[in-house]
């Protein structure tokens, strides 16, 4: 993984407010309660004064967290800063009591582990940084822990040297896990909230669609009625030219409107005014044709394989899948893109085909991810990948469509879309 890769993913990280002050108040307590419960139950003789202090500075910034910030999210400066000082008066609370040889050491890594998941890299570098420094320091420098009555507290100088090194081991394994999933799960979340995006937009221009046909279907009837009023007022008026020529023109704009409305209506409207009926084939005839507007490539579609017409749902979901692979093979094609329609078997196959590199070999087994990445240089230089193809691949699995990558014969990607029968025809 790439630290390129992280730093995509470093802007507008938050931690809850709310999460943040109870997680604290939890350590404080337990701080708190483990200090006295030593220093009073068990009798040993910590600075308990001081101890104290500590933990009550660290209430203080609670208090202030929680009643004077308004915000419920907290920045990823604001964050680090809270962590930053957590291990600070973390460090003090050991270095009081025995540092090194203290039991509790092992939380101070907290802090960093969680920048780790949460913020970004270079907040969780500035933590571990500040937490390997306190642990080196806290092994050599620190009020050793007192011994209560006959019982004599000593710690060989290689088992309190081994914890620090120990430590940061962990530390480092910690960070990097922390590192994968949280990358992983922003990744992730950033590309689901994408493909949300996409999708209630296709669902909006899907409605606008339908609501623009349903509206040329009821002018129809008026523009109609207008038409057949013109005729007979034309055989009234017919010798008088001054309004002759005006009836003539009314009836050339109804024309021309009825002529619009045709185009604007030329899909089929139905009882659900979100979906609507129509064949595979035309669907990728207009996909096809709106590709064939924008570049100079061969675009070929081919479904002499399907011999009869496919029925399917219109939805967004089909619609945008289909367009982004056709898109997808566009872009990285050299000059010519074949789109194959077969209905064979049970099945409806959509191939996609093009002339240009095709796959390389270390992305085959992470296709379909939000973000991928590649040593070859065209790929790196153009997007949609990545998140494009982890969308339009999401969005066709949700209509129970099966996706293959894989490169042709002669060179060239090659992508089959497929259904059973039985989940697409309608």
């Amino acid at each position: 993984m790439k630290i390129s890769e992280f730093l995509k993913f470093e802007e507008d990280l938050q931690l809850e407010k709310n999460t943040v002050v109870i997680l604290r108040w939890i350590a404080l307590l337990g701080q708190l309660i483990s200090i006295y419960l030593v220093h009073f139950y068990l009798k040993f003789e910590l600075p308990i004064i001081f101890c104290s202090i500590t933990i009550f500075c660290g209430g203080l910034t609670n208090i202030f967290i929680q009643f004077n910030l308004k915000k419920k999210q907290l920045s990823n400066l604001e964050s680090t800063i809270l962590l930053f000082y957590d291990v600070i008066q973390l460090a003090v609370l050991l270095f009081l009591t025995g540092g090194a040889t203290n039991p509790f050491v092992v939380f101070l890594i907290v802090p960093a582990i969680i920048s780790s998941t949460l913020l970004n890299l270079t907040s969780t570098i500035f933590l571990s940084f500040i937490t390997v420094i306190c642990l080196l320091i806290l092994t050599f420098n620190y009020y050793p822990l007192p011994h209560s009555g006959d019982l004599h507290f000593h710690v060989p100088d290689y088992y309190i040297n081994a914890i620090p090194t120990s430590l940061i081991i962990i530390l480092v394994f910690l960070n990097y896990f922390g590192f994968r999933f949280g990358f992983e799960a922003r990744k992730r979340g950033n590309a689901l909230s994408k493909l949300e995006s996409v999708l209630a937009k296709e669902q909006e221009l899907d409605s606008i669609g339908h609501q623009a046909a349903a509206a040329a279907h009821s002018l129809g009837t008026p523009l109609s009625t207008i038409t057949v009023v013109a005729k007979e007022l034309k055989k009234e008026i017919s010798k008088d030219p001054r309004f002759s020529e005006d009836i003539d023109l009314l009836l050339s704009q109804v024309k021309k409107c009825g002529e619009i409305l045709k185009k604007i209506s030329r899909r089929e409207i139905v009882d659900d005014e979100y979906v609507s009926n129509i064949k595979l084939q035309d669907l990728l005839f207009e996909i096809t044709k709106s590709f064939e507007d924008i570049t100079q490539k061969e675009i070929y579609l081919n479904i002499d394989k399907a011999k009869k017409p496919i029925p399917i749902k219109r939805s967004p979901e089909v619609t945008y899948g289909i367009r982004n692979f056709i898109g997808n093979a566009v872009k990285f094609s050299n000059k010519k893109v074949i789109i194959y329609l077969i209905q064979e078997s049970g099945e409806v196959k959509i191939l996609i085909s093009d002339d240009g590199p095709g796959f390389p070999d270390d992305v085959f087994k992470i296709i379909g991810e939000p973000y991928i990445s590649s040593n070859s240089k065209k790929l790196r230089s153009k997007s949609g990948l990545g998140l494009g193809t982890f969308i339009g691949k999401t969005l066709l699995e949700r209509k129970k469509a099966f996706i293959d990558f894989f490169n042709g014969p002669k060179g060239g990607a090659e992508v089959e879309i497929k259904w059973k029968a039985s989940d697409i025809i309608v």
